[in-house]
């Protein structure tokens, strides 16, 4: 049984992690971990690249071939994310964009209406959206009718580490919507990852479990191994869970042990 590609806004992608820029420690260093994660889309926050990073950035992006994705992280209103989209696509020439609007630096949370109303005028101006939102079904839900391209719910805050809070909530999004879902913030490790792929996601986006680990390339590796196990898992199909024991094969009879014959 193998992962089979993932198909989103008409791209095809071999691989179901998608990387996160911020926060590595060289360019060197991100090259190896791109090559450890197997990623072949990665997110740059535009508002949060530091000046003279950008290029060096990029041009490694194009020579592993890897879709860049500009992120609007920062952003606190529609009228922001929409401006910094337009900007992007300018820059880079690219129609992909993950729209964050969140509520506040603190938290980090996604703001509900701003993010459908960026969402709604993006989507119009011809913008293939990856929404950040929370884990919310009726947001999700409301995000795909707009015609977003990805519905990226989180597992838990952005950076926390803490994996997926709610994993209920994250079944229900997967289950309902047609489009990709791609687990975004909250994830600390491969076990993570592997849960995410087994709540029906279509893929991971990882970032600070990778840069701020003690190894990140061993980390970029482990959660693409999480990754392919989740979804191969999702695939076979887990056991019913119960509440007792049940024996995993059926006795015909009871053996006649002192039986002298």
């Amino acid at each position: 049984m193998v992962m089979a590609p993932l198909e989103i806004a008409g791209v095809v992608l071999n691989s179901r992690v998608l990387l996160g820029s911020g926060g590595m420690g060289s360019l060197q260093l991100f090259e190896e971990v791109l090559a450890a994660s197997g990623s072949e889309v990665v997110t740059v926050a535009l508002r949060r690249v530091a000046p003279g990073e950008g290029a060096g950035l990029y041009e490694l992006l194009k020579r592993q071939g890897c879709h860049l994705l500009p992120n609007t992280a920062g952003c606190y209103l529609a009228s922001e994310a929409i401006a910094l989209a337009e900007m992007a696509r300018e820059a880079f020439e690219t129609d992909w964009l993950k729209l964050e609007v969140v509520i506040d630096e603190h938290s980090l949370l996604p703001d509900p209406l701003e993010t459908a109303k960026a969402a709604e005028e993006l989507v119009a101006k011809g913008f293939k959206v990856f929404a950040y939102c929370s884990d919310d079904l009726g947001l999700a839900k409301r995000l795909e009718s707009i015609g977003c391209a990805a519905v990226m719910p989180l597992g838990a805050p952005i950076g926390s580490g803490l994996g997926i809070r709610n994993p209920h909530a994250i079944a229900m999004i997967t289950e309902a919507l047609r489009v990709p879902v791609i687990l975004d913030a909250g994830i600390g490790t491969a076990s993570d990852a592997a849960l995410a792929m087994e709540l029906g996601c279509d893929a991971v986006l990882v970032a600070s479990a990778v840069n701020k680990a003690l190894n990140p390339v061993s980390m970029a590796k482990s959660i693409a191994l999480g990754v392919e196990a989740g979804a191969l898992a999702a695939q076979a199909g887990r056991i019913s869970p119960r509440w007792g024991a049940v024996a995993s094969s059926v006795m015909a009879g009871k053996p006649a042990l002192l039986d002298p014959s």
